[in-house]
C-alpha cells in the first residue's frame, strides 16, 4: 500500500513538473518583464484619495481613510498625518513612526489606494464633469467615459492641467496620451 502511494505521489510530481514547470517558468518570466504599474510606488497621494490602512494585530486602528482637502488623514490615536505628496511607502513609514512614539512597540503598517482622486473633463465632450480615475487611463478612455466628442471637438489636440503642476498645457491627442488622478482635461473646439 505504501509503495502505491509513493508511486502515485511521484507520478503526480512528474506530471506537475512536465506540465507546469515550463509554463510556470514562462509565466514568471512574463511577470518579470511586465512593466510595473505607474502608480505602484511612485504615485503621490493627494486630496480625495481613499486608502485602506492596516495596522497588523490592531483592529481598532485598521480601516478606510480619505485624504482631506488639506492633504491629511485623521488617524486614530495619533491624530492628523500629512499625506499630501507622499508615496504609499512614505505614508506607511510615517504612521509606523508616530505609532512607535508611545503607542505600540513594533507596529507594522500596510496601506493601499482603494480609489484614486477623480479626474475632470470639460469642453467639447457630450457629458463634461467629474469621473472616477482608473489605473492606466488615457485621454481617449476619458472621452469615452464622458460619452464621446461633440461634433465641434478638436480630435488632434487636448489641453491637460496636471494636478501636480496646476498649469494647463497643450498635448497631441494620441491613443496613449495618459491621464493622471486629479487631472483636468479640456477638449477644445476645432477651428474650421
Amino acid at each position: 500500500m505504501l509503495r502505491r502511494i509513493g508511486a502515485a505521489i511521484l507520478a503526480v510530481l512528474a506530471l506537475s513538473v512536465a506540465c507546469g514547470g515550463p509554463a510556470m517558468a514562462q509565466t514568471t518570466a512574463a511577470a518579470d518583464s511586465a512593466p510595473a504599474s505607474p502608480h505602484s510606488f511612485d504615485y503621490h497621494l493627494g486630496a480625495g484619495d481613499k486608502l485602506r490602512i492596516i495596522v497588523f494585530g490592531e483592529e481598532a486602528l485598521t480601516g478606510e481613510f480619505f485624504v482631506s482637502g488639506a492633504g491629511k488623514i485623521a488617524f486614530p490615536l495619533i491624530g492628523d498625518i500629512d499625506a499630501l505628496g507622499k508615496t504609499i511607502p512614505e505614508l506607511q513609514s510615517a504612521i509606523e513612526d508616530k505609532l512607535k512614539d508611545g503607542y505600540l512597540k513594533m507596529p507594522k503598517v500596510s496601506a493601499e489606494v482603494l480609489n484614486y482622486r477623480p479626474f475632470y473633463i470639460l469642453g467639447e465632450v457630450m457629458k463634461p464633469g467629474e469621473y472616477p480615475y482608473t489605473n492606466g487611463l488615457t485621454v481617449l478612455n476619458a472621452v469615452a467615459t464622458a460619452q464621446g466628442f461633440t461634433y465641434r471637438a478638436d480630435k488632434r489636440k487636448v489641453f491637460i492641467r496636471r494636478a501636480s503642476t496646476k498649469e494647463e498645457s497643450p498635448e497631441n491627442l494620441t491613443a496613449t496620451t495618459p491621464v493622471e488622478p486629479g487631472d483636468t482635461i479640456r477638449i477644445g473646439e476645432r477651428l474650421f
